[in-house]
C-alpha cells in the first residue's frame, strides 16, 4: 500500500485543527477536528474535591465523554440511565491521561471536570478527545493562575493520543472509521511531550501479530504524537 483510500500515505495523519475559546462560559474550551472527527472539549473549575480526596490537600481532575445522537451515520440513543461500558472506559482513559501530566498538589482543593462531547465521529474519537481535553485543561489552569487560585501552573507537560493499526498488512497512522473497521490490528497510544507512555491499547482482530509489527506501530504512533503536540502548541500560543 502506497496510498490509502483518502489519498494519505500510511505514515500520514489526518488534518488537525484546534480552535480555542469556543465555549465562553467554560474556564477552558476547544473544538478539535481530526479529519471528519470533531470533539468539543470544555473544562470546568469548581471549588472542593470529592469526599475521599478531602484529606489529601490536593485537587482532582476527571473527565466525562459522550457522543451526540447524530454524531454517526445513524442516530444513537442518549445514555439516559448512565454511561455504558464503552463510555465509562473512554472517560476513565481521558481522566487518567490528564492526571498523568497534572500536579494536583499545586491545584489546591479544586476539581476540574473536562467534558468531551463528540459532534461528529469518523474514527479516533477517544484519541481526539484526549488531545483536545489537554488543551481545554491547560486553558482552565491558566484561568486559575490569572484568578490567583494557584501560584503556578499545575500542568507538568502536554499529553496527546493517536490511533495506529495494520490495514491490509500495512502499518497506518490515525485510522478513520473505514480503516478501523477493517484493521487486522487496532491500537491507541497515549504519550507525553517527554516521550513517556501513559497507555497502550492494542488488539489483534484475528490472527496474532508479531513483535516487529508492534514495534513498527509504536514508532509510527510516536511520530503522530509529535505532530499532535505541535498542533496543541499552535492552538495554545494564540490563546
Amino acid at each position: 500500500m502506497t496510498q490509502r483510500h483518502d489519498g494519505r500515505r500510511p505514515d500520514q495523519g489526518r488534518p488537525v485543527s484546534i480552535d480555542t475559546g469556543v465555549a465562553p462560559y467554560a474556564e477552558g474550551s476547544c473544538i478539535i477536528a481530526t479529519g471528519q472527527t470533531r470533539v468539543l472539549c470544555t473544562a470546568s473549575v469548581v471549588a472542593g474535591v470529592p469526599a475521599w480526596r478531602e484529606r489529601s490537600g490536593a485537587g482532582w481532575v476527571t473527565a466525562e465523554y459522550a457522543m451526540l445522537p447524530r454524531a454517526t451515520h445513524t442516530r444513537t440513543s442518549r445514555e439516559r440511565s448512565g454511561p455504558k461500558g464503552r463510555t465509562q472506559e473512554i472517560q476513565r482513559l481521558i481522566g487518567r491521561s490528564l492526571r498523568s501530566v497534572t500536579d494536583m498538589g499545586a491545584m489546591g482543593q479544586h476539581t476540574i471536570t473536562v467534558d468531551c462531547d463528540v459532534l461528529q465521529a469518523d474514527g479516533g474519537t477517544r484519541t481526539a478527545s484526549i488531545t483536545g481535553a489537554c488543551v481545554a485543561l491547560e486553558l482552565a489552569l491558566r484561568w486559575m493562575l490569572h484568578e490567583g487560585m494557584v501560584v503556578r501552573s499545575p500542568m507538568k507537560e502536554k499529553v496527546a493520543a493517536v490511533s495506529v493499526g495494520l490495514v491490509d498488512g500495512v502499518a497506518c497512522l490515525d485510522l478513520d472509521y473505514r480503516e478501523d473497521s477493517a484493521a487486522q490490528v487496532d491500537m491507541n497510544l497515549v504519550a507525553t511531550e517527554s516521550g513517556g507512555l501513559v497507555e497502550v491499547q492494542g488488539t489483534a482482530e484475528g490472527d496474532p501479530f508479531p513483535r516487529r509489527d508492534l514495534d513498527a506501530l509504536m514508532d509510527l504512533g510516536m511520530s503522530g504524537i509529535e505532530a499532535l503536540l505541535a498542533a496543541q502548541a499552535r492552538a495554545l500560543s494564540g490563546s
